[in-house]
């Protein structure tokens, strides 16, 4: 037999012929693949040809002008520059039109379409119908006394903190504060989570995901789910969802045990109100079936998180607000102490006779709106007013930072001014959005600005609110506006 006979170099025939074939057919696919993408790029262009924007890289798109968490200063710059709306290339073929428009957010929100974050079409409108009783007044007036309790504990928590010169990071206690509210009146839970330490871990959670989900929409190398999984961050991202159900779980868990024991609907109904996770349970669908685990996984996860992190993120940039606005401070206070006293009884109707606080409030919403953006894919071709259109399956990048903050909307629109807000000002309909709008807007925002408003009452009779100097806040976008070094502020006892 010859050497060259057995070398390890040379293979069969047919093994030969089956790798050429192979790497043909990855060739091919790879084509395929290029193709795919240079024609949804084309797409793309010519979708978005209508609208202006600043040069971007054929593959990095305007990546390199959004590092460093520059984000909420770069879209104030393209909200100046460009009327309406700006594409916002991720990459050489992954765009989305930046929207900051009222004109145009109202043609957007007023008319279906998917939320990329939020279930879709009918089963969104079903669970809706489901929820709305649970966001009734007559539901709603009992929880004041629940919030006042939450605030309470963590003001006291703060005089044992503060010294006479040194600066508390609020937004931490705040969150405690507002998880604290949310298991109280949604879930009916007895004691604090403020003194639990296991509380933390699920604040943790929700602040990775936070940042996770943040960053994934914005990296084209983590849109595939499959790579993204093999990822440091997928892996970190897959424990924070698995910390943040196991909290859920609990929940749910320990209401079904409670009802098992209380007996029927009505019994319940005779005992006590039924709270948000009560209407989860006892709703039915259409067609007469119960919400599945799943679902009802999946509607407490959202209100946890909406109902506890944007409100703690509405309610330490207002501290920050009317920290660095004392003139403004002073007066809510004035107006505070003139209707409660010493706040030892606040009720449900004192919360609609606070109206210099409440523009103070919605002053620092629209600068500091709680959820900087939201996302939308057009189920349909669009017209707006002024002539441009869109065609179905564009993704469109809402803006409510850049709404807030659109100077053909608002006048000199970064300076604090709650009278834009007076009883008797006129402004866009689609010009003040912290809480969206249209058929999606946020179905606790009733909830939500009760909770703003015990939560500034209550702390202004206690404390005067000063900035710390040496630590100004950074405001970055995440799912909820943060704080890039945390929101610090010095406090000082009234009395």
């Amino acid at each position: 037999m010859s050497v060259s006979a057995l070398s390890p170099t040379r293979l069969p025939g047919s093994l030969s012929g089956l790798l050429q074939v192979a790497a043909l057919l990855g060739l091919l696919l790879l084509l395929l693949k290029a193709a795919q993408l240079y024609l949804h790029r084309q797409w793309l262009l010519r979708a978005l040809q209508q609208f202006p924007c600043p040069p971007f890289h054929w593959l990095l798109g305007h990546s390199r002008e959004f590092q460093n968490d520059q984000e909420l200063e770069r879209i104030q710059k393209w909200v100046e520059k460009f009327p309406g709306a700006c594409p916002w290339w991720l990459s050489g073929n992954k765009a989305r039109l930046l929207v900051y428009d009222p004109d145009y957010l109202k043609v957007i929100l007023g008319r279906s379409g998917y939320g990329l974050l939020l279930l879709d079409g009918q089963t969104w409108f079903q669970h809706r119908r489901m929820l709305t009783p649970a966001f009734h007044y007559d539901i709603l007036k009992p929880y004041v006394g629940l919030m006042v309790d939450s605030v309470q504990i963590m003001l006291d928590r703060w005089e044992q903190l503060i010294s006479q010169d040194s600066s508390l990071e609020i937004f931490q206690h705040v969150s405690l504060m507002t998880l604290d509210t949310i298991m109280k009146c949604a879930f009916s839970y007895q004691g604090s989570v403020q003194l639990d330490r296991n509380s933390h871990s699920y604040i943790q959670a929700i602040n990775d995901l936070n940042n996770l989900v943040f960053y994934r929409a914005r990296n084209v190398f983590h849109q595939s789910d499959f790579l993204y999984r093999l990822s440091p961050e997928g892996r970190l991202f897959h424990r924070a969802c698995q910390l943040a159900h196991e909290h859920t779980d609990r929940v749910i868990q320990q209401r079904k045990a409670q009802l098992q024991q209380e007996g029927e609907l009505e019994k319940v109904r005779r005992k006590r109100r039924l709270d948000f996770l009560d209407v989860l349970l006892f709703a039915k669908m259409e067609n007469g079936s119960s919400l599945s685990d799943q679902d009802l996984r999946a509607e407490v996860d959202t209100f946890m998180f909406e109902g506890h992190d944007t409100t703690a993120s509405g309610v330490s940039w207002i501290f920050y607000a009317l920290a660095t606005h004392p003139e403004h401070q002073h007066r809510c206070r004035e107006e505070i102490q003139g209707l409660l006293g010493d706040g030892a009884s606040i009720t449900w109707e004192h919360l609609d006779q606070m109206p210099y606080t409440t523009m103070c409030i919605k002053e620092a919403l629209r600068l500091y709106p709680p959820v900087p953006s939201v996302t939308r894919q057009l189920s349909k071709p669009v017209t707006f007013p002024d002539g441009r259109s869109l065609p179905k399956g564009v993704i469109l990048f809402l803006s409510i930072y850049g709404l807030h903050y659109n100077p053909k909307v608002w006048q000199n629109p970064e300076v604090f001014d709650p009278f834009r807000f007076a009883p008797d000002s006129a402004y866009h309909s689609h010009a003040f959005l912290p809480f969206s709008g249209g058929a999606r807007n946020c179905i606790g925002k009733q909830f939500a600005m009760r909770e703003l408003k015990v939560a500034v009452a209550l702390t202004l009779l206690r404390f005067e609110l000063l900035p710390d100097p040496t630590r100004i806040p950074i405001p970055i976008a995440r799912v909820v506006l943060k704080s890039k070094n945390g929101i610090h502020l010095r406090l000082r006892k009234l009395h």
